[in-house]
C-alpha cells in the first residue's frame, strides 16, 4: 500500500472534483452566476472538466487564457476585440451587468 502523506510543505494538488466542488459552492452561496479564468492546468483543461463545463451552461462561463500571451499590442487588441464580439453575442450578460449593480437608468451613483 502507497503512503498518501505529504511531505512537509507540500500541499495536495485540487483533482477536477475539488475544482467543480468550489465553483458549485461559490455559485450556490452567492446564488450568481460564475465566471472563472482558467490558465493551461491540465486539471482544467481535463476531459472531466470540460464535462462539468458544458453541463452548467446556466450558470458558468469560463474564460480560457492563451497557452501563451500575446507578444504585440497588436496581437492583445485582437485577442481583446475577440473576447468583445463574443460578450456582444450575450444580450442577457450585457443587460446583466446594470442589474447588478442596483442602479437604475438616470440614477446617480452613490
Amino acid at each position: 500500500m502507497q503512503d498518501r502523506r505529504l511531505r512537509p510543505g507540500t500541499r495536495r494538488a485540487m483533482s477536477e472534483q475539488d475544482y467543480a466542488s468550489l465553483i458549485t459552492a461559490a455559485h450556490r452561496y452567492m446564488d450568481a452566476p460564475v465566471i472563472v479564468i482558467w490558465d493551461n492546468l491540465n486539471t482544467h483543461l481535463s476531459r472531466k472538466m470540460r464535462s462539468f463545463i458544458t453541463g452548467h451552461p446556466d450558470w458558468l462561463t469560463v474564460i480560457q487564457l492563451p497557452a501563451c500571451p500575446p507578444d504585440t499590442t497588436g496581437q492583445l487588441a485582437a485577442a481583446m476585440r475577440h473576447q468583445l464580439d463574443r460578450i456582444q453575442r450575450r444580450p442577457s450578460l450585457i443587460t446583466g451587468f446594470p442589474g447588478q449593480t442596483g442602479l437604475t437608468p438616470g440614477s446617480q451613483p452613490p
